[in-house]
């Protein structure tokens, strides 16, 4: 079967870095860090009172009183995101056949501040009687992100939520590649949100031992390869790519950004959180796209790593690097941009594909800040692009994401050709 191309046609994101995604790119250029105190909540009795949260966010800004009463964070994110998107592409919806555009998103959790709102209300009224918003259930599953897009555009082509923990959007773009390759679309809005910057999520969080705990300097906690990192930050937003038919984008004279050209998935089968300490899954995930892009491992250029600060998976992935890229890897730049963004959770493949998108398109590679103390664990020849970002031409870039659950997902895309 002869698969069609796929490009990337629309952008849309808001981060802990901007409203946009231009504004995003800017600073991630810069090394601008997204962590701060947290404001939604009181922190004090807190392991962490620190996280990579939007800023200046005011939702009336974008929804009307009507809308957000049905609309979790995480799900105005995700449709402020798809907005953009679907704009930045420059859709003539009444010309579309809207039956072959679909949406597909990811998120890890989906509406834990719902969730947990309802909850606490319910146990505090202490009289067994289940009074609940009726809102409750459609604003706290995952799966409503892509059906309130869908709803508001008349997009009737493949609607549906990825969970896989951290690697849902990647997940969620890796499905839209295939459905458009195979003719079941003409183009896909994907990409992922998420909204855990609450009570429940850095709490649950912290009983996991899996966030930085230094309180004292938030702007520099999330040092992805330092010896003394302690745990990722936390981050929220969202992050939309609009996948698109090749021949069809041309057709209608859309600018394109980059061709995605592969896609892989495994597993580690190993542990809850941990990742495999020789990133067997990394090694394969990463060999299955670079296989499925049709290429050689010495094509790619740039790695947008996973790369969270934790002390075991910023080892495992370099390790896997090194497996899959032979001597190529010093030659590879290789860089996480959690360090500035924290951790989006669902939303991290979406944001890091985007990062991707754009090195292959600005020929240039975002850098990995707060890099302080030289971990012996990792090869000082591998090219972290410490500190600033680095100009190179990148006809190839893979990014890669792993979930909770020993769930991996990685996708490569390239500078397109006519």
């Amino acid at each position: 079967m002869d698969f069609k191309r796929v490009v990337v046609t629309g952008i849309g994101a808001i981060t802990p870095l901007g409203k946009t995604y231009a504004e995003t790119w800017d600073n991630l250029l810069k090394g601008v860090s997204g962590a701060g105190l947290i404001t939604r909540f009181d922190t004090s009795n807190f392991k962490t009172r620190f996280a990579c949260e939007v800023k200046d966010y005011v939702p009336e800004d974008y929804f009307d009183r009507k809308e957000l009463r049905k609309l979790d964070l995480f799900a105005q994110f995700g449709m402020i995101a798809a907005d953009q998107a679907i704009a930045d592409a420059g859709f003539d919806l009444e010309k579309e056949d809207v039956d072959r555009i679909g949406v597909i998103w990811g998120a890890g959790i989906g509406g834990l501040i719902t969730f947990q709102n309802e909850i606490v209300a319910y146990a505090q009224r202490n009289d067994g009687v289940p009074r609940f918003n009726p809102f409750f259930i459609p604003k706290m599953i995952a799966d409503i992100a892509p059906g309130n897009i869908s709803m508001k555009y008349g997009l009737r082509g493949p609607n549906f939520g990825v969970v896989s923990a951290c690697a849902s959007s990647t997940n969620a773009l890796i499905d839209a590649l295939t459905y458009i390759r195979i003719g079941k679309a003409n183009a896909i809005v994907a990409g992922g949100s998420e909204a855990t910057i609450y009570e429940s999520g850095i709490g649950g969080f912290n009983a996991a031992q899996a966030l930085s705990t230094r309180n004292d300097d938030p702007a520099t906690a999330s040092r992805p390869f330092c010896k003394n990192r302690d745990g990722f930050v936390m981050g929220e937003g969202g992050v939309s790519l609009v996948l698109e038919e090749y021949e069809h984008a041309k057709a209608r004279g859309a600018k394109i950004y980059a061709e995605v050209v592969g896609g892989g998935m495994s597993a580690d089968a190993h542990h809850l959180t941990a990742p495999h300490p020789e990133g067997l899954g990394a090694k394969n995930v990463m060999k299955h796209a670079i296989d499925d892009a049709g290429i050689l491992p010495e094509a790619i250029d740039y790695v947008n790593v996973h790369g969270t600060s934790t002390p075991l998976g910023d080892v495992a992935e370099l390790k896997a690097i090194k497996y899959v890229f032979g001597d190529h890897a010093y030659k590879l730049n290789i860089s996480s941009t959690k360090s500035m963004t924290g951790h989006l959770l669902g939303a991290a493949g979406a944001m890091e594909a985007m990062v991707a998108v754009l090195s292959v398109k600005n020929d240039i590679v975002p850098p990995t800040i707060n890099h302080e103390v030289v971990d012996p664990d990792i090869d000082p020849k591998l090219n972290l692009t410490l500190g600033t970002a680095q100009k190179r031409t990148v006809n190839y870039a893979l990014s890669n994401t792993f979930g909770f659950g020993g769930h991996n997902a990685s996708i490569v895309v390239k500078k397109l050709e006519e």
